[in-house]
């Protein structure tokens, strides 16, 4: 189970707002370009400034960015606003976005860069595979256990600890240990499903 399991629950707090974006005209396109572009600057400024305690926006912020595209995949879906320009943005966005948000801990010391660009990397990785997933069976996999929005869990939390406990810095190579693991799971897990869909 991965939280894309509760994504259904966590849309329909986010309808009413939905409804309201759409009123005002906001289009899902618009709102996948602004979170793009909010972590891109989250992401230079915390690797700017690499203080343990500037990481305390991260939580907060991630749970922001699922919301946000949560609700461009609703206005897309609801309003008729599914387009390829927006599958190109969704997917790219995503991968741009991780990337600025989750590189920053490089540059903590006591932090391997090379385990956090691996974690990257896989991280890419992942929704590569769910991709071909849905080239092949026609669904996009969101399997885990290290999925996108359990991703920005994971980092969200550690952030929090890095800016609360900065000693604990020194523990963040076995995290991302532990998330290359994870991450070569899941595009386990979601190369297996498409191999076995009986729609292939």
């Amino acid at each position: 189970m991965t939280l894309y399991d509760i994504k259904p629950k966590f849309q329909n707090l986010l309808r009413p707002l939905v409804v309201k974006f759409h009123s005002w005209g906001i289009t899902a396109n618009q709102v996948t370009i602004f979170a793009m572009l909010i972590s891109v600057l989250i992401g230079i400024l915390l690797s700017l400034f690499p203080d343990p305690l500037f990481f305390i926006c991260l939580p907060g912020y991630l749970f922001f960015r699922m919301a946000l595209n949560a609700i461009d995949g609703m206005l897309a879906r609801e309003y008729h606003q599914q387009t390829r320009l927006g599958a190109i943005l969704n997917e790219a966005g995503d991968i741009i976005s991780d990337a600025a948000l989750y590189l920053p801990f490089a540059c903590l010391a006591g932090v391997s860069p090379r385990l956090v660009v691996l974690v990257v990397l896989l991280s890419w990785l992942t929704e590569f595979c769910g991709i071909v997933h849905q080239t092949l069976t026609r669904e996009r996999n969101y399997c885990g256990p290290l999925g996108k929005s359990d991703r920005a869990l994971l980092f969200g939390a550690t952030g929090l600890i890095v800016a609360l406990a900065p000693g604990l810095v020194v523990y963040l190579n076995i995290v991302m240990v532990a998330a290359t693991l994870l991450l070569i799971r899941t595009c386990y897990n979601r190369c297996r499903s498409a191999m076995e869909c009986e729609n292939v």
